[in-house]
Formats: structure tokens, sequence, C-alpha cells
């Protein structure tokens, strides 16, 4: 294999950790810009800004993706103007950085990918408006200055560095091409004096094309330090003889630069004393930027999911052990076993952790929304975000963005008025749109709440009306109004727009959220806004459970919604025929469900059964069960798709004896408890009887016309 096709490999491995890395960047950029819409002239963050812009074009040099580096090298001079105060940065400025932000976007995308001529125009146009904008700053800087200084004025803070540097002969042996280092360091500054030596080359009857006789020099001005060089030549430090040496400005150059600006009529230069601390007034400041992920491996998410799979393996193994153990009845076994389960708790618990990540950086990306969005409809919209260091499953978060995306900008188009409407109603100009998350009973709690309008619940009951969704006349109350729009192809919009008007969203959004064993919940004040409440699991894998039995049937509670148990209290509880009632707990009612009736199991009711009380939200509800086999660490396996849509009962668990166990969905559960009837069926005859259909064999549950 030759040098060349090494290299070839190399680049085809590491290409998608740059496109990775290139991606988190970008998304830097994007919040650095919206978080500048409110403080423009802040200079950590024009200059992280920069920096993040400038490691895109630098990396994107070493892979030779010349598209990306062209690009970017326009943005870059235009950061630099923003951030060396040159130029102020106004709306326009952010809105066409923002832009340029997105093609950097598409051009990572399409790293390997053949350039189109779309593509290309749209990019010149871009370009254009990119030296349009840095022109102006340039224009301004001239008229301000009668005569240009014939010797270049070095940047302030930028530093001279000499780079000698010699490759062993195995280098392209060991996959690494050092015209690609160059070009990368390329990106970190200015390079002058480049040079090769060749010396070091061979006579070519005696060469070697697969042994490496490369030497070559160069001057780097950069505002960076020896570390960034370092860092540059980091692959083949094992390979290489590297020299960096910093070369300091002589006082007769500092002089001249001083008199030829004088004599520019230019502002003034400072004195050669002045001049040596103003290469270190401007650290680097790599708090400002992204933040280090030295500390950090990158695994593959395949990988990952391989090892939480076989741990939930393991926790079913261990827990038949223990089973085992039990009835050998020897201590010594059954304490060995004990420090087992403890050993696999602690590796779940950790392992579990690897998937955890801050719903913040899912949220960070509505601020663009918002802000496209709002523009888009005439609108002025503030969008504030809290509780975005709340953790949660990594395939939560991943399958959450979609949901939460439709719900902001359907509270965006139908919910926040325009400033004309706000302040005609007695509201401020500007709406408020506020993404928060929490943790809450062992689940998450995300909150979408808008000051807006809110549902127009006539509008909703006229429409339910027209599409058969209610019986004509029927109105039943305003929570079932609301939860109307969950309806599939239900819309109020009287017009077909880009956002909204064919009935597609809302009724996905719902379906999606309980695909991920989650609920959503609106509730909504006429004139004030409306709030929506989506609840999740904080694992998709592996929590812990409170076993409890119903004749043979096993079924496990959520332990973290487990609030107490009150053994033998079964029996006072008054049940109606599918099962819901009350029991009297310290002088107040209970709603309590009965899961034998509630599912027809085929059980004998026990004469001293027990009540465990659960928690969803802020309501508590009993459940009557026969017998309680305490706490039990549960991996969670989906239901089949015949009972995929069984209410109240969100998976499934393999207990150690080899027996399939129920997980309860707590919120499900606490709407049957309730008496708590589908919206959509509220229009069927009072003597029709509930019932506990999957959604997709129902009818009346599916959301069709009756």
């Amino acid at each position: 294999m030759s040098a060349a096709d090494l290299t070839d490999d190399l680049v085809a491995q590491l290409l998608p950790a740059f496109i990775s890395e290139a991606n988190e960047q970008v998304a830097a950029i994007e919040d650095l810009l919206l978080q500048l819409e409110g403080d423009p002239g802040n200079r950590e963050l024009l200059g992280a800004l920069f920096r993040c812009a400038h490691t895109v074009k630098g990396s994107a040099g070493m892979f030779g993706l010349d598209r990306v580096v062209g690009f970017t090298h326009h943005v870059e001079s235009l950061l630099d103007l923003l951030r060396e105060g040159e130029l102020t940065l106004t709306p326009e400025i952010g809105t066409l950085l923002l832009k340029s932000n997105d093609v950097i976007r598409d051009l990572v995308a399409a790293a390997q990918e053949p350039d189109t001529a779309e593509a290309a125009q749209a990019r010149d146009a871009l370009v254009q408006r990119l030296r349009a904008a840095a022109g102006a700053a340039a224009s301004a800087a001239a008229s301000a200055t009668p005569t240009a200084s014939p010797v270049p004025v070095p940047a302030a803070g930028e530093r001279h560095f000499h780079v000698d540097v010699r490759f062993g002969t195995d280098t392209f042996r060991h996959g690494m091409d050092p015209m690609a280092i160059l070009r990368y360091v390329g990106g970190l500054g200015r390079l002058d004096g480049l040079s090769f030596a060749r010396d070091q080359v061979p006579p070519l009857a005696s060469l070697d094309p697969e042994s490496c006789h490369l030497a070559y020099r160069f001057d780097l001005h950069s505002e960076g330090g020896p570390e960034q060089i370092d860092h540059a030549f980091a692959f083949v430090r094992d390979d290489c003889d590297l020299q960096v040496s910093e070369q300091l400005p002589q006082p007769t150059q500092v002089a001249q630069v001083a008199q030829v600006a004088q004599d520019a009529a230019a502002p003034a230069v400072p004195a050669p004393q002045a001049a040596a601390p103003a290469a270190t007034a401007r650290p680097r400041d790599a708090s400002a930027g992204v933040a280090d992920d030295g500390g950090f491996i990158r695994v593959h998410a395949n990988r990952l999911d391989e090892v939480i799979n076989l741990l939930g393996e393991l926790v079913v193994a261990g827990a038949g052990a223990s089973m085992l153990a039990r009835q050998t009845r020897q201590r010594s076994l059954i304490e060995a076993n004990q420090q087992i389960t403890r050993l696999i708790e602690g590796i779940r618990n950790s392992t579990l952790k690897l998937r955890m990540v801050p719903i913040g950086e899912t949220f960070a990306r509505f601020r663009r929304v918002v802000r496209d969005t709002a523009a888009e409809l005439g609108k002025d919209v503030a969008l504030e975000l809290v509780g975005g260091d709340t953790e949660l499953d990594k395939a939560v978060v991943e399958r959450i963005a979609d949901p939460l995306m439709h719900l902001v900008r359907n509270a965006l188009d139908h919910g926040l008025e325009t400033p004309e409407q706000r302040l005609a109603a007695g509201k401020p100009a500007q709406g408020r749109l506020t993404l928060s998350a929490c943790h809450e009973s062992g689940s998450i709690l995300i909150r979408i709440v808008d000051d807006g309008r809110g549902i127009q619940r006539d509008k909703v009951l006229q429409r339910a009306w027209q599409r058969g969704l209610l019986e004509q006349g029927v109105v039943p109350s305003d929570d079932e109004i609301v939860n109307l729009i969950f309806a599939p192809g239900f819309s109020t919009a009287e017009t077909v727009t880009k956002l909204s008007g064919r009935g597609v969203g809302m009724d996905v959004v719902r379906s999606n959220i309980e695909q991920l064993r989650g609920s959503v919940v609106i509730s909504s004040e006429p004139g004030q806004g409306s709030c929506i409440e989506i609840r999740l699991p904080l694992t998709l894998a592996i929590i812990d459970g409170f076993l409890v039995g119903v004749g043979a049937s096993r079924f496990i509670f959520p332990l973290d919604a487990v609030v107490e148990v009150i053994a033998g209290n079964a029996g006072q509880a008054a049940l109606d025929a599918q099962g819901r009632g009350c029991v009297d707990l310290r002088g107040q009612l209970l709603p309590v469900v009965d899961l034998r009736r509630l599912y027809a199991l085929d059980a004998a009711a026990v004469d001293r059964g027990s009540v465990v009380v659960v928690r969803s939200g802020a309501r508590r509800f009993g459940v009557l069960v026969d017998s309680l086999l305490g706490q039990h660490q549960t991996v969670i396996k989906p239901l089949g798709r015949l009972l995929g849509s069984l209410r109240g009962i969100s998976g499934s668990s393999i207990l150690g004896t080899g027996e399939v166990a129920l997980i309860v969905d707590i919120d499900a559960l606490g709407q049957l408890a309730a008496g708590a009837r589908n919206p959509l069926a509220a229009g069927r005859r009072a003597d029709t009887p509930e019932t506990l259909l999957p959604a997709s064999m129902d009818p009346a549950l599916a959301g069709e016309p009756r």
C-alpha cells in the first residue's frame, strides 16, 4: 500500500471525528451570535466567536476541504473586524453571519460530496455580502487615514514564531501527511518564509517512495501561543524533531512602525516601553469558547447501547442467582449474592450516568428557531430557557427534539400575538415564551409556557363539530375541548401556511411522547396564555421498581412514584364495574383502582389485600394489589404490537424466575383511577360502556369520527 493510500485511509477514518467536532463549533457559533444580540459589544463573546470559526477553518485545511476553508475565510475576516472593534455587530450583520453559519454547516455535512451549481451560486452571493460588510469597515478606516502605511503594522497581541521541523523516515508508514499538518498550521495565522531542506532528500536511485525525507521551516504570525503549534504536531511527535522559538520584536522595528504610523496620521502607536506588555494584554481565553474536551473520551453510541443491553441481561441473571441463593438457605451464599447485587447496582448506576446529558443543548437550538420564526411572522418574542442543566437519557433527548420543535413553532404561530394585537389587549408589545425543565417524582417535567391569547375554545369546538369529532351540539368540559387539538388532522388555521393549516402535528407529538412512555397535558387561560407539560422517564433502559402481585400476574411500579404502602386496607374500597373507587386514608378520600377488575384478570379476590399509594405529578391515588414483593431492579423491555397501546402499561420486564412483569404507566393509570374519559369519546351515549382496548383497536380512542 502506498503512502497516498495510507493517507486516504487515515482521512476516511478521521473525517467523521472532524465532522462531529466541526458541528459542535458551528453550534457554538450560532449560540454565541444569539447571545451577542443582547450584548453586541461583549469582547469575550466576540473573541470566542472568532476562535470557533478559526478552528473550523484550520481543521478543514488539514483534510483538504477547500470549500469549507475558502468560505469560512470570508466569515473569519468579518469576525476579525468585529473582534477588533473596527465594525459594530448590527442585527443585519448578525442575520448575515447566521446564514453564513448555516452554509458552513452544510459544507461540513457534504464534505466528500461534489459541489452543485446552485450551492456555489448561493455561497458566492453570501461571499459578496460578507465582503461588502467588511468593505464598509475598510472604507471607513481608509477615509479616516489620508495616507496608507507602506509597512504592515502587526495586529495587537500578535506573536512571531520560528518553526523548524524534521520528519522521521517512518512518517508515511504511520499514515501521517506532513503537508496536511502544514495546511492546518496555516490556518492558525500567517505563514512567512516557508522553505524545504533539500539536503535531506537522498539521490533518486536510492530513494524509497514509502520513506519520508521531508524537513521544512517557516515563520508563523499568530495571536496564540506555542501550545497551538505543539497541538498541530501532536500526532507525529514521535516521528519528528520539532523546534519552536518565539522571535521578539526588535526596538528599532517597533520604533519604525510607530514612525510610519505617525507619518500616515494614523492613531498613535504605543511607545516601545508599552509595546512589550501589549503582546500579553489579550491572553487566549479558552473558557469563552467551546468547552475544552480534553478530559472526555468519545465513544460511539452503538457501543454504549451494547453495554447497556449486556448490563440489562446481567441484572436479570443476578436477580435469578439471588432467588436461587435464598432457596438454598445457605447464609454464606446469600451474603455473597447480596454483595454481587450491590456491585451490579453500582455498575448499573454508573453506566446509566454515561447516557445522561443535559437538556440545555436541545433547548439552545430553539434560540434560532424563535428568532427566525418570530421575524417571519412579524412578532416580537423573548425566549427564556430555565433548567438547562437538567439531565436525562440521551435517547430521550434525541427523540424529544422534534416534538418540542413543533410545540414551540405552534406557540409562536397560534399562541403569541403580534405587537399591535398585544398592545390593543393591554399587554407588553414583546411576547414571552419560556422553556423549562426539572426533575419531579423520578421523571423529567418539561414546560412550554407562553403569555399569548390562549386556546380559543369556541373555535376549537366549532371545528370539532365540523369534522365530526363530536356530535353537533355536544359541549364537553373545557379540559376535554382543549385536548381535542390532539385529534388526527385537527387544525384551527383558516389558511395553509408553511407553519400550520394542514392538521399534521399535535397528534404526532402526543404519539411520539407516548412512545417514550411519557405524557403531555395542556392547560390554557383565554387571553393569558397556555402551558404545555410533558412528563418523560429519565431513562429508557433500567429503573428501580416496586414489584407487586395480583393473583399469578406481576406488576412493577417505578419506585420513585411510590409514596407509601397500606397493608390490609384493600377490603374497605367500594368499587364500580371498572375497578375504580375510593378508600379512606387518614380522614381523606383517596381514589383507587383495582388491577384485577381493570384488566379482567382471572384471579380470585384475596381477603387482605394492600393499597400501594403512588404519585402522578401533584395527584395521589391508590392501587389495590394482592401481595407486596419488594424492590426490584427493572430492565425495561418494549411491549409487542398487540399490547403496545394498552392503557396504563408502559413496558415489561423479565424477572429472575423467567416470569414477565408489566411496568405500570403511573400517569395513564392515574387518569383511569380518577375516571377520566378520552375527550374524543365525549360525544358517545351515556349507556355505552368504556373499554380498555388499545387505541389502535378502539375507534373512539383512535380519534375517528363517530
